[in-house]
């Protein structure tokens, strides 16, 4: 095997790995876990991202017919009281929904399990908060996808050219991750973030979004080794300094500190009547909370 097929390789893997652990470590990642009750095992996958224009629905696998469940939830960042209602039984399933927000909006929500004398939180720390975002046109996302992982495989292939002592093939590579990193970042990002979240831009100097301003460093890294490339003793060094730069950033946790819709500044609509609960507080056998209600 030759020498430019393993650093393609290692390249890629080097890649596949950070592009699993930014994704994996994120807050949109569902959130899962088991807990018991009654003797039984039951695993949870708690869903904290919802695109399209419908309810979220929140299942929970529970095959004992004896346990019944409530969900409740609130608006994030709000002192909201908590709306709670039952879960319907499907088949093995205890299934609920929640309210369709604008995009961006966030709902912190949990489920409690109660079966006989025995009742259970899931999760049992703080509740899962789940964002709603627009739907993103699958080749549009796609494409995206596509240009930014390219681009990170091609500045960890160009940093791997200087560890190995490859250098005379760093002027074309550092070509292309530019030309991937600007295609897949600056021009296709903002169409996905305005798709997702109706705003082009949510990075500095507008908001905090770390996709975006991440995006912005790695990018920036690159152009400052093309402007320099030709004018230093050791340009190898600057395009070893921004591979790093680049997969530093993009080990950074996908949608960190990502666009959050403000309730507080705009009403935003909500689909059921809130109900003041106790999510401490333990459950009746016979309790019912309203649901289905909507406001005008």
């Amino acid at each position: 095997m030759n020498k430019t097929l393993i650093l393609w390789i290692v390249s890629f893997l080097i890649t596949a790995a950070s592009a699993w652990f930014q994704r994996v470590t994120g807050p949109s990642y569902p959130l899962r876990g088991s807990a018991s009750l009654g003797g039984n095992t039951i695993t949870y996958r708690l869903d904290r991202s919802h695109g399209g224009e419908t309810d979220a629905t929140v299942s929970i696998p529970v095959p004992d017919t004896s346990v019944a469940g409530w969900l409740a939830w609130r608006r994030n960042g709000t002192e909201d009281p908590w709306t709670e209602s039952r879960l319907e039984r499907e088949g093995a399933l205890l299934s609920g929904r929640l309210p369709l927000q604008p995009p961006a909006g966030k709902l912190q929500y949990r489920v409690r399990l109660r079966r006989g004398a025995e009742s259970l939180r899931i999760p049992e720390g703080p509740p899962a908060v789940i964002r709603f975002k627009g739907d993103v046109p699958a080749p549009v996302l796609a494409v995206h996808i596509i240009l930014m992982f390219t681009g990170m495989l091609f500045s960890t292939r160009t940093g791997l050219s200087v560890v190995s002592r490859d250098e005379e093939k760093i002027g074309g590579l550092l070509a292309a991750t530019i030309a991937l990193l600007g295609a897949g970042g600056l021009l296709l990002g903002p169409v996905v973030q305005k798709y997702a979240f109706d705003a082009y831009w949510t990075g500095w100097p507008f908001g905090t979004d770390l996709t975006d301003n991440k995006t912005v460093a790695a990018l920036a890294a690159w152009v400052a080794v093309a402007l320099v490339h030709n004018h230093v003793r050791r340009p190898s060094r600057w395009a070893l300094a921004a591979a790093v730069v680049t997969l530093t950033v993009f080990m950074i946790p996908h949608s960190l500190l990502g666009s959050e819709f403000d309730y507080r500044k705009e009403e935003a609509p909500q689909r059921s009547a809130p109900v003041s609960v106790s999510l401490f507080a333990p459950v009746n056998a016979d309790e019912r909370a309203p649901h289905g209600r909507r406001h005008g």
